[in-house]
């Protein structure tokens, strides 16, 4: 058997001795930081004032880089959804990205994303998804009204051009928030492979972004969707996310348009198919306020003015402000129109219903009639005329069925009659008896007195029992009714269905629905109307006016009692004798009245005399409300039918005291009454001592309480319980003092302490109250006068319309490329001249030349324009360019809208296609705004000499006429060697000669020429790009004005050189000058040196001086070969002995250098054992002196 480990012993703590009531009292007192400074302080001291500075200076430069300019926040309370823009090249995720996203969070699966997609992600944010395609047009658009981008990457390819050029559009036109998605990670079969492509795709996406940018892996796919947990990762991440306001979207309103309706004429579509269109187009409104016919730029269309704008009630609303932590699935909403997902979709021509099966819950027992009546229609086999034939209708549970046969005989018993009521603006269906007709009226309003006439003893008695059984008896007609399952004829229409409820207190609620409605708006009223108990029954004007005689069609059969309408509407099923039911309806009439009095009034319609309409939806159309809405018509007084009870007399003096304090002379609220508050004034700065006599001043309050001390001290015995009333109102009002010097002192010292609070703390907060104050302004308004004085606020869903839109946009329509609405200031509509400063993007392959096309992405727009590149000089001329500098910045001139300054831009030179090489060529900010600058060119003008007298010439060829040389007198001229002259005055001999002076005498070889500076007009070029009217599938090839080296390579033009500009070899021909001649008065005053010598040359030596050659014999020349070859070997032998004494003697230094090493060793030793002996005999002296010293010394 093994043996079992010994289990460690475990570690006893100490509950009794030194150590552990040491922890014990570390323990309660619980040590902190500053006692471990007091008992120990020099561990705390500091140890380098240099490193502490540097700490300090370190911790204040990183605290400072994270300031921000503190922006006001415009942002609504309601804010429009989060843009969020999916990029990526082709085949990388986008769309199966998005499709994960929106099912996790509306648990809903979406097919094609086609256009903006709408979720509500959480209680407070609200997500619009767009994927970007693979066109820079598309990309541009986009980078501008996104607020955060997901940057999908292709793991197992790398980085495309795609992706850093869509960094680069978003670094010039505002930087929004970028979160990278690398994706297609499951290709990879080795782990070590996978880290380091991971690494190196992140250390690159931060060299692009921001050091510590979030970069998210999607490691693979399951069932074609991503893992549900890494999705549900990045959408949380989405949901916190902050996002800094950008300064070109604070500025401008925009709109990213989710839906899209023509609204031309079909008549006039008809005549001219090309015609115009009026076109309405809809989305969040974004960024800041937008006035109402201002006017839009439309990237890929141009400008427009807006015929009208109009908010809608919000499709993707927020759920309600309820504390809970997710959303119900109810909240959860998607909005797609050009999907084709979404709710309830209003519009001012139709009204468009989609509801998804996971949204409606059909219940079993309540079966709207609506659907049967719909299903029994589309089910039906028969015609209306032969269902009518075979109907049959009961009146009563007991009656016999009625036949169309038996109508004939029936007529004499009753029929209706239509007759206009004035005081209700309706036809009422009046129901007239044959044997009645012309006695009385059976309407309602005169069912009162009838009733009250006809009554008998024998009613009276069985009154009691009559109310109890009508709720069944109601009951049983119409479940009699409903059974036969037959239509009513023509001549009587359907009747409503009736609920009768009775609640504890013996008071019934009835609420309507309608059986059969002509649209489902009714419904949808009706469902309302079933909802609302307790109303209080104050109708306002608008209601009754609005409530037409659209609804009189489906009224129901019977007529309604006037004064019985407030309590519930009743079936009227007249005989022949007054029924039991219509006994005291005069004091069920004044019952039902005066609880309508108990209710709570509908407070708005007493103040301001009308209420909220809200029938009218979105400013285009009105809710049809039923009839039924009139039944409380009864609030009105009328004395006539009965007097109530309740009725207010007000000469009486209870009345009158009841209402005394509503006005001004009455007793107001303590806190709002004027002499407490100028009382509260005297306590507080009654009393005073002044300072400079000490006299003490006493205020109004402490005399009356002196007085009022007095006389408490004469009625001492009588006033007992008067006293001790009033020390309490003396001990509340000291404290109401105290509490108010509390609070100015508090005040004071918030205003005069700053305390640790910086400049940029008191910025942000100055800001904070800003927007605070903003908020507050209108937030008690409703939306219709917001409008009106601030304009349509961000955040609201509006609707935009549009006229004379090119017919293209809407024929070739296509949802996958965006629609933008951007805002224009009141002057960026104009077209004029820009300065800009500009730079080639060093990634771009080639220079750009001066007048060549280009393609500007500046504020909303993209269009083309032909710009000027310059430069300026040190003396302030702008000087033209004929190509980009390389590495540098330079000046840009252009046609174009006016931008405002600062606004950054980038160029590219043809948006048409997708090229392998980078496409942004430059960016650059816009400067000024004006012609101010004066872009010049160099122009040199040649001449040539024809006349030299000493240091003037005539030059010719220069200028044509004699006033072209008069605009040039006084300028300055050169020649190529670098002399410099001055033009003086023209000549009459030559036209356009001219005399000039020079520093030095000119020849006839040289060339004069005079270097002036032109001035360039900008071409007024503005072509927006208007890549949204192509056909579908051709919106990515817009060509516009092409360059002049792609109109000669496309029309196969070879221009001839100019042969001057060939390079040619150089045959200079040798020129001789003559020789330097120096005066001699000049040679006399130069020093030795410089003075030319006059050395005679050497002639030839003379014969006789000449030394004759010597001819050797042959035995004389062996003699001679001997000894050179003796004096060679000596030589050789001389040099060999040398280098060996050289060895010999190098050898010797290096041992005398050793040797004298050895010897300094030697001696530093022995001085070393002599300086120890000399020591120790000093401390042996030194000692023994200390012995030898007397001890009382």
């Amino acid at each position: 058997l093994h043996k079992l480990p010994r289990e460690q012993k475990r570690h006893q703590q100490k509950h009794s001795g030194p150590k552990a009531e040491k922890k014990k009292l570390k323990k309660q007192k619980g040590s902190t930081e500053d006692d471990d400074q007091k008992r120990n302080p020099k561990a705390f001291a500091v140890q380098s004032a240099v490193r502490m500075a540097k700490t300090f200076h370190r911790a204040q430069d990183i605290k400072t880089k994270k300031h921000h300019i503190p922006l006001v926040d415009r942002s609504p309370f309601e804010p429009p959804p989060v843009v969020i823009v999916v990029v990526g090249p082709p085949r990388v995720g986008k769309s199966t990205l998005i499709r994960c996203l929106i099912k996790n969070f509306t648990r809903q699966k979406l097919g094609d994303i086609c256009g903006p997609v709408t979720i509500v992600s959480g209680k407070k944010r609200r997500l619009t998804f767009m994927e970007c395609n693979n066109d820079i047009n598309t990309m541009i658009d986009l980078a501008k009204v996104a607020d955060l981008v997901l940057m999908l990457i292709d793991a197992s390819f790398g980085f495309e051009m795609e992706t850093f050029e869509f960094l680069n559009i978003c670094q010039v036109h505002g930087f929004p928030r970028i979160m990278g998605v690398l994706t297609h990670l499951d290709s990879f079969r080795n782990n070590k492979m996978l880290r380091k492509t991971k690494k190196n795709l992140k250390h690159r996406f931060w060299t692009e972004v921001y050091q510590g940018a979030k970069l998210f892996y999607l490691s693979g796919m399951v069932y074609g969707e991503y893992q549900t947990q890494e999705v549900k990762n990045l959408g949380r991440f989405i949901s916190v996310m902050k996002f800094r306001p950008l300064v070109w979207q604070t500025s401008h309103p925009y709109v990213l348009v989710d839906r899209m309706e023509d609204l031309t004429d079909p008549e006039r579509l008809r005549t001219d198919p090309k015609c115009n269109r009026t076109v309405s187009l809809y989305g969040y409104l974004r960024g800041t306020y937008l006035k109402n016919k201002g006017q839009v730029h439309i990237p890929g269309v141009g400008d427009f003015q807006v015929t009208g704008v109009n908010f809608l009630p919000d499709p993707c609303s927020l759920p309600d402000a309820q504390k809970k932590r997710a959303l119900n699935e109810k909240e959860r909403l998607l909005y797609a129109p050009m999907a084709g997902v979404g709710g309830v979709v209003y519009d001012k021509d139709a009204v468009y219903i989609d509801l998804p099966a996971n949204h409606v819950k059909q219940q079993q027992d309540m079966v709207r009639p609506t659907t049967e009546l719909v299903h029994s229609l589309i089910d039906t086999h028969a015609t209306l005329d032969a269902k009518m034939a075979s109907s049959k209708v009961s009146l009563f549970s007991s009656s016999a069925h009625l036949e169309t046969t038996d109508i004939d005989q029936e007529e004499e018993g009753c029929h209706g009659k239509s007759v206009w009521d004035p005081n209700i603006q309706r036809e009422r269906r009046r129901v007239v008896f044959s044997d009645e007709e012309g006695e009385s009226d059976v309407s309602g309003s005169s069912d009162d007195e009838d009733c009250d006439s006809e009554g008998s003893d024998q009613e009276l008695q069985e009154k009691d029992k009559d109310e109890v059984n009508f709720s069944t008896f109601l009951k049983e007609a119409r479940s009699k009714s409903e059974k036969t399952g037959k239509t009513l004829t023509s001549s009587v229409p359907p009747v409503k269905k009736q609920k009768l409820q009775k609640t504890k207190g013996e008071k019934k609620i009835i609420t309507e629905v309608l059986e059969f409605a002509d649209s489902e708006d009714d419904l949808e009223v009706c469902e309302k109307m079933d909802k609302r108990v307790g109303d209080s029954g104050h109708c306002s004007e608008e209601d009754e006016d609005e409530s037409g005689d659209e609804v009189e069609e489906d009224v129901s059969m019977e007529e309604e009692d006037s004064t019985a309408e407030a309590e519930g509407s009743f079936y009227c099923f007249l005989s022949s004798g007054a029924p039991r039911w219509k006994e005291s309806l005069q004091q069920k009439a004044s019952e039902a009245f005066l609880r309508q009095q108990e209710a709570a009034p509908n407070l708005r319609k007493l103040v301001y005399g009308s209420v909220a309409d809200d029938s009218e939806v979105g400013g285009m159309f009105r809710v049809i409300r039923p009839q039924k809405c009139k039944r409380f018509q009864v609030n009105a007084l009328d004395c006539s039918r009965f007097n109530p009870d309740t009725s207010h007399n007000w000469e009486a003096e209870e009345m009158l005291n009841s209402i005394m304090d509503c006005f001004v002379t009455g007793k107001w609220k303590e806190c709002q009454d004027a002499a407490t508050l100028l009382k509260e004034d005297e306590e507080l700065f009654g009393d005073f001592e002044d300072l400079e006599t000490g006299e003490v001043h006493e205020g109004q309050t402490g005399l009356q309480d002196q007085a009022e001390n007095f006389e408490n001290g004469k009625d001492n015995d009588n006033e007992a319980e008067v006293s001790l009333v009033k020390v309490d109102e003396e001990e509340v009002l000291k404290n109401k003092r105290l509490e108010k010097k509390r609070r100015l002192k508090e005040r004071f010292d918030a205003e005069y302490d700053d305390g640790d609070a910086t400049y940029f703390d008191d910025l942000k907060e100055e800001m904070q109250k800003q927007a605070e104050l903003n908020r507050l302004e209108f937030e008690d308004v409703d939306n219709e006068t917001r409008v009106q004085y601030e304009g349509f606020r961000p955040g609201m869903y509006i609707r935009l319309e549009i006229s004379s839109l090119p017919c293209e946009f809407v024929i070739n329509f296509d949802p996958h490329y965006p629609i933008i609405l951007g805002g224009l200031g009141s002057s960026e509509g104009n077209v004029g001249y820009l300065q800009m400063r500009l730079k080639k993007h060093r990634w771009y392959e080639r220079i750009l030349k001066t007048r060549d096309p280009l393609i500007l992405s500046l504020g909303w727009r993209r269009f083309q324009t032909i710009p000027l590149y310059h430069i300026e000089d040190h003396n302030g001329r702008h000087r033209l360019l004929k190509y980009t500098p390389q590495h540098m910045h330079c000046g840009a001139s252009i046609w174009g809208p006016i931008t405002p300054q600062g606004t950054g831009f980038l160029a590219v030179q043809s948006v048409a296609g997708a090229k392998a090489n980078f496409r942004i060529a430059a960016t650059g900010v816009v400067l000024d705004l004006d012609k101010s600058v004066t872009v010049v060119k160099k122009l040199k003008l040649i001449g040539y000499p024809y006349k030299i007298f000493k240091n003037t010439c005539f030059i010719k060829g220069m200028f044509n006429t004699v006033l072209e040389v008069v605009k040039f007198e006084g300028a300055s001229v050169r020649t190529v060697s670098g002399v410099r002259g001055q033009i003086k005055k023209a000549l009459t001999t030559h036209p356009g000669a001219f005399r000039a002076t020079f520093e030095d005498r000119l020849l006839m070889s040289d060339i004069v020429f005079l270097r002036s500076w032109y001035p360039v007009c900008v071409p007024q070029l503005y072509n927006p790009v208007t890549s949204l009217l192509l056909p579908v599938g051709q919106k990515d090839s817009w060509a516009g004005m092409r360059t002049l080296g792609q109109l000669k390579h496309d029309l196969g033009i070879r221009n001839k050189p100019n042969t001057d500009s060939l390079y040619m070899p150089v045959n200079r021909a040798q020129r001789r000058f003559n020789p330097l001649h120096i005066p001699k008065e000049l040679q006399k005053a130069l020093p030795f040196k410089s003075k030319p010598k006059q050395q005679q040359p050497k002639g030839k030596m003379p014969r006789d001086l000449q030394r004759p050659s010597v001819i050797r014999e042959p035995h004389e020349k062996k003699v001679a070969a001997l000894l050179h070859a003796l004096s060679t070997v000596h030589n050789y032998k001389r040099k060999k002995a040398h280098l060996v004494q050289h060895t010999r003697h190098k050898e010797f230094l290096q041992q005398k250098e050793k040797q004298e090493e050895a010897k300094l060793k030697r001696q530093k030793e022995a001085r070393k054992k002599l300086y120890r002996v000399m020591g120790q005999m000093e401390q042996k002296q030194h000692r023994s002196s200390l012995k030898g010293v007397p001890q009382d010394d």
